[in-house]
């Protein structure tokens, strides 16, 4: 190895350390949150302050970001129309999901709803662009002079496509998902519909292997990329030490069973093209030789402490040898991740303000507003208290939950 070789390497090692040695001496907790449960039916709805949910809708994402313009904080979510003529959860949100924007002047909550802006027809067919059946999994950034809205987008293909197999209309347009991005100078630009939309998606899938029951499959001896089939859960970074721009992506693989997996694009622009690279991301083995499964990756890049965090869904607790939540991860160079020996981020349960523990069925896409040194101030997430994914009655939401630093 070269001299230059070496210090590098000797270089990369101390900050590893470095990043471990700062998450080792402090962490972020979570804080109460202000809301009340209300029984409606079957369903345990909240109410309050620290909730935001639309009539006659079930919210899910949320991603929110403090507007240089008149400094209120806007969140961005995605919403589809609930009712006993409308799909049940777990179709709903494929049919026709669509992005809405609401406002507040605390990043903390009590924010009210300003309307729809990206697919505001819902359910109603359309093919008419990549994206105009469904949009998804809004990640709101700021770059430049302009702000960046990233979500994921599809259309139905149609009977007549290209399928091995037999899937109906749901798994087609679910088979094809990628992501997209909006920009905009101002929100209020958006919000009159002046923002720039892109007639082909931002990201699409480079690999499409499944055994069965799959749109547009690749041929026979294809190698799964890590953006195989989708690409979805959007989380998009500056990396300072090159000036590279970090999308963060979703795929699925059958290996036999079906498995989340995650890679990463990379741009010198916040608006692309990105380059999808070949690695897996967030990918750690366990003992019998199985992977671990996350989901809902928010990374995020401190520049006092030259880090890069992530924080994700742990479906079971494998990530932290607990029970299912939240859990966190580090990164010097946001390609290469470690697990922290203590890797709880959150539990799956919210604390209200008499102290109240309430356990909830889903805490999900966590997105997190960030103050000026780059620190969490507070987790948004989509959340439900009880199961959802037949249900037809809008009984989730999202939650914003304050983050209690502990000093590093």
């Amino acid at each position: 190895m070269s001299k230059v070789n070496l210090i590098r390497l000797l270089c990369a090692i101390m900050m590893y350390l470095k990043c471990v040695f700062i998450y080792s001496q402090g962490h972020f907790q979570t804080g109460k949150v202000d809301l009340n449960i209300v029984n409606k039916g079957t369903s345990l709805f909240a109410e309050g302050f620290s909730v935001f949910s639309v009539d006659n809708h079930f919210v899910w994402c949320g991603s929110a970001i403090r507007s240089v313009e008149d400094g209120k904080y806007y969140l961005f979510y995605s919403a589809f129309e609930s009712g006993d003529k409308a799909p049940s959860f777990v179709d709903a949100w494929v049919l026709g999901s669509k992005i809405g924007v609401a406002v507040s002047d605390s990043p903390y909550g009590g924010y009210r709803q300003l309307g729809f802006v990206y697919n505001q027809d819902g359910y109603s067919p359309d093919n008419s662009s990549w994206d105009a059946q469904t949009v998804h999994n809004p990640h709101v950034k700021r770059y430049g002079d302009k702000y960046y809205l990233y979500y994921i987008g599809s259309v139905d293909l149609g009977e007549n496509a290209c399928i091995k197999g037999k899937i109906n209309r749901r798994d087609r347009i679910q088979q094809n998902f990628q992501i997209g991005v909006l920009s905009f100078h101002t929100i209020q630009d958006l919000l009159k519909g002046n923002f720039t939309c892109y007639t082909s998606p931002l990201l699409s899938p480079r690999t499409r292997v499944k055994a069965d029951n799959v749109l547009n499959p690749s041929p026979k001896g294809v190698i799964p990329k890590p953006d195989n089939l989708i690409v979805v859960n959007p989380s998009v970074v500056y990396r300072p030490s090159d000036k590279k721009y970090l999308l963060y992506f979703k795929g699925n693989v059958y290996d036999p069973a079906w498995r989340g997996v995650h890679g990463v694009a990379i741009s010198d622009s916040p608006e692309g093209p990105f380059v999808a690279q070949d690695y897996w991301i967030f990918d750690f083995d366990v003992k019998d030789g199985r992977k671990l499964n996350a989901e809902d990756p928010f990374v995020w890049y401190n520049r006092k402490k030259q880090c890069f965090y992530a924080v994700f869904k742990d479906f079971t607790g494998a990530f932290t040898k607990g029970e299912p939540g939240l859990a966190i991860m580090t990164s010097v160079d946001g390609i290469n991740w470690t697990l922290p020996e203590n890797s709880l981020f959150m539990k799956k349960k919210i604390v209200l303000k008499d102290d109240t523990e309430i356990d909830v069925d889903r805490l999900e896409r966590p997105q997190l507003l960030l103050d000026n040194d780059d620190n969490p101030i507070v987790l948004y997430a989509a959340c439900a208290i009880t199961s959802i994914n037949e249900k037809k009655d809008g009984s989730s939401f999202n939650i914003q939950i304050p983050i209690v630093k502990s000093s590093f």
